[in-house]
């Protein structure tokens, strides 16, 4: 059975027994979309860093990540405790000691990703979503992602939050898209957004891979989304059994980060009381 759970399901005493990571997604989850962190939720998630693994999974590019992440983060965070699984976890980077450096990497193929963009622009033009008034690239090729932004990638939130309330324009795209292109991946995105990527990599494979490279069970991750809605990108994560939580923008967020830090310094404190004194 798949479960996502509520904002306040922390603070109501239910959690994992073992907390061995936390992930997040990005757009209206840490940030307002491609905007950075506010320095609350950069602080926290330093915090968190401190305390545990925590990893970033988003639909989004690299460089996006860069912008509305790792450019705002403070000193005190633990870089070599984070993962940053952009593109829908297509990608993923870790801290070396000096530069972020990728330790995977499924890139489409020339013909794939030309294949997708046709699609992708045949489609929107026949469904009315072509829209006459974009801000930024419509289409982005991201070597391991192909993104379709009705609005373009920088269009002001306000209107990207009111295009497409119920999620039916885009899932409508990318369920023309998906037959077009039975062997990839093509799923409806952020709030404007249709991704297309190879098939079986999304939020569910990142979250796997996550906990393979933390030595621990997917249901010891906590992952916290906006768009844990059965089609929304972030749903697959609750699937693949992590303990999702779904929030409904970065004040959510910063409640369920000091949740989060109050149940793993309790714990720590517990831990310490029990060792054997010398």
């Amino acid at each position: 059975m798949v479960v996502v759970h509520d904002p306040d399901v922390l603070s109501s005493g239910r959690c994992p027994c073992v907390i061995g990571a936390v992930g997040f997604d990005l757009d209206n989850t840490l940030a307002r979309s491609k905007k950075p962190m506010e320095p609350r939720m950069a602080q926290r998630l330093a915090l968190l860093s401190q305390a545990t693994t925590v990893a970033v999974v988003t639909g989004g590019s690299f460089s996006l990540v860069a912008s509305q992440i790792l450019d705002v983060l403070p000193p005190s965070a633990v870089r070599s405790s984070m993962v940053l699984m952009p593109t829908s976890g297509t990608r993923c980077y870790g801290w070396d000691g000096r530069r972020w450096s990728c330790r995977y990497s499924y890139d489409l193929s020339s013909e794939d990703r030309a294949a997708a963009i046709e699609s992708l622009t045949r489609h929107a033009k026949e469904q009315g979503v072509w829209e006459p008034c974009v801000w930024g690239e419509r289409i982005e090729d991201r070597g391991s992602q192909i993104t379709f932004s009705a609005l373009g990638q920088h269009a002001p939130t306000e209107f990207k939050d009111s295009w497409d309330p119920d999620n039916s324009r885009k899932n409508r795209l990318a369920d023309a898209v998906a037959r077009d292109l039975p062997h990839l991946e093509v799923r409806s995105g952020g709030s404007t957004s249709v991704d297309v990527s190879a098939r079986g990599i999304d939020k569910a494979y990142a979250i796997r891979r996550l906990a393979d490279l933390c030595g621990i069970a997917v249901e010891d991750i906590v992952f916290v989304g906006d768009r844990m809605d059965p089609d929304g990108n972030d749903y697959p994560v609750a699937v693949a059994g992590a303990f999702a939580i779904r929030v409904s923008g970065p004040e959510r967020t910063l409640g369920v980060c000091d949740d989060l830090l109050r149940i793993i310094s309790s714990r720590a404190l517990i831990s310490r009381a029990r060792e054997p004194r010398a």
